[in-house]
This record gives C-alpha cells, structure tokens and sequence, in this order.
C-alpha cells in the first residue's frame, strides 16, 4: 500500500516562508540606527513635562516625576539612553522595561500616567505627538457595575 505524502511538500513551503520571514523580523529589530540622535519626551496625563535632548547628557542623572495622589517614578537619563528606574506603581513593568535607547517602544506606566517616547530630533521640534487616549485620565470611563 501506497502512503499519501503530498502534505509534505506545502508543509515544506510554509515552514521555509515563516523562517524567512521571522528572520528578517529578527534583523530589523536587532539593526537599530546606531549613532542616531534622539530626543526624550516625557509625558504625564498626555501633557508633555519635559523634552531632554540624550545626546547633551554627558554623565549619568536621575530626577523624580510626581503624579496625582503622590504617585513617584524616578527616572534616569545616561548618554543615549533613558529608564525608570523606580516606581511605586503595583506592578513596575516600567521598571523592568530597562533603558531605551531607540524610538521602537516607549516606556509606559499606566498606573502613574507616564508615558517616556524617544523621536529622532529630525523631526520636526515644533510638532510633538501626544500619547493615545489610554494615558489621558478622563478619557475612558469605566461604568461601577456591569448587569449582565
């Protein structure tokens, strides 16, 4: 008796194509711009408290961040890059995010509002983007109770 194997050569075909294309997934996020000039912005409750130009900073420098009902997030800036490296939020993801240094992901605590995004300083200075709606206090309203 005769196997069918003509799964094998689609299966083959799929396999090599999500090979690929998780390769080249892998080499854009893995090329950063080195040597790109980026500017930090720091937003609290979608309004933009503080622009530091990272390529300025020659040393090491930490600053304090307060939010609403005492909420804190330290933050530190080094040459290039910059973290939260402490908060009193419950679950401090922002902290363990660690240092960016490019502008592919922002450093984000929802429970204190902050929002940390680096843009190239080819943009345009005068235009600044603001965070979504989520970072924005009233801009989700979450109903007390729900009736199912």
């Amino acid at each position: 008796m005769k196997k069918n194997n003509s799964w094998r050569k689609p299966a083959i075909i799929i396999t090599a194509f999500l090979l690929l294309l998780s390769s080249a997934s892998l080499l854009y996020l893995l090329s950063g711009k080195s040597g790109a000039d980026y500017v930090a912005d720091i937003f609290q409750d979608g309004i933009l408290i503080k622009s530091i130009y990272l390529n300025d900073i020659s040393q090491t420098g930490t600053f304090t961040v307060q939010g609403e009902n005492g909420c804190v997030n330290e933050i530190e800036v080094r040459p290039g890059s910059i973290a939260i490296i402490s908060a009193d939020c419950p679950d401090r993801l922002c902290v363990h995010q660690g240092f960016i240094s490019d502008s592919k992901l922002p450093i984000t605590c929802l429970p204190n509002r902050l929002v940390i995004r680096l843009r190239p300083v080819s943009d345009s200075p005068g235009l600044v983007e603001t965070p979504d709606a989520v970072t924005v206090p009233d801009a989700v309203t979450v109903p007390d109770a729900v009736t199912y």
